[in-house]
């Protein structure tokens, strides 16, 4: 781990320190005390969570989770899903009998596409996939892969990348799985192939623990160190890097409220 780093005029904190605070903010997170009780994906049409309609609201929006706002992207998909026409956008096949023109006039209107071509062509590519790969149905990549997250992050982000634009990025294909998870039926296993997913607000939360140099903010490979460093800080203990997502992105987002021990 600390070949990663530069560490003149900068320590790496005491790793038990470190595993304390996590434990602090996993229970503050649980008490509420980290606000963020309703969770972007928390929008959503409330589908039977086995549903093939349920595991493509949660994939295709998914995608264009990028550098955008996640509390306004999903309302957007949610009112979407609620209109009987625009509903169809969320079936891969019904996608693939759609010319872009129509396609972009639904992600458009309802603001789940905020680049009119790049966004529709990433809809749209992902729906091809799923329709030749999968039978128009991403429920069975994980029936054939039986869950392994191992294997699904091998399809997605290797041998089919194309296929997968976005999805198959390191902080969205990590966040994707977490979220399929914990919304679907999905049954998956080796959790501890989902990486912390570094986005901003994890990132800045690394930096507020002190785990990265901070002349190292700017490097383009900071997101790896990031999670490399979450790898490292949480091996051997029962916890898996995605665990602490969410209490990271939270803790970041409301401002860093100071950390408490809480009396278990």
């Amino acid at each position: 781990m600390n070949s990663l780093f530069d560490y003149e005029k900068w320590e790496m904190p005491d790793r038990e320190v470190i595993l304390k605070k996590i434990d602090n903010l996993r229970n503050m997170h649980k008490l509420g005390l980290l606000g963020g009780e309703i969770m972007p994906e928390d929008a959503n049409p409330k589908l039977d969570k086995g549903s093939a309609e349920n595991y493509h609201y949660f994939t295709l929006p998914m995608a264009l989770n990028y550098q955008r706002n996640s509390y306004k992207l999903w309302p957007a998909a949610t009112n979407a899903y609620k209109n009987a026409e625009s509903r169809k956008v969320f079936t891969p096949k019904e996608v693939c009998k759609m010319n872009l023109s129509e396609l972009r006039d639904h992600l458009v209107h309802y603001k789940i596409a905020l680049q009119p071509n790049k966004h529709v062509e990433i809809w749209k590519t992902i729906c091809d996939t799923i329709v030749d790969n999968y039978d128009g149905d991403i429920r069975n990549l994980f029936t054939q892969t039986n869950g392994d997250i191992k294997l699904i992050k091998e399809i997605v982000q290797e041998k089919n990348k194309k296929g997968f634009p976005y999805l198959s990025g390191s902080k969205i294909c990590n966040y994707w799985l977490y979220v399929m998870g914990d919304y679907t039926s999905a049954k998956l296993i080796n959790r501890q192939h989902i990486t912390v997913a570094p986005d901003t607000h994890v990132m800045q939360s690394t930096f507020k623990l002190g785990l990265i140099n901070p002349k190292e903010k700017d490097n383009p490979k900071v997101r790896e160190m990031v999670s490399d460093v979450w790898n490292e800080i949480l091996k051997d203990t029962s916890l898996f890097p995605i665990d602490i997502h969410t209490p990271l992105w939270l803790w970041s987002r409301g401002g860093f409220t100071q950390i408490v021990t809480i009396e278990k």
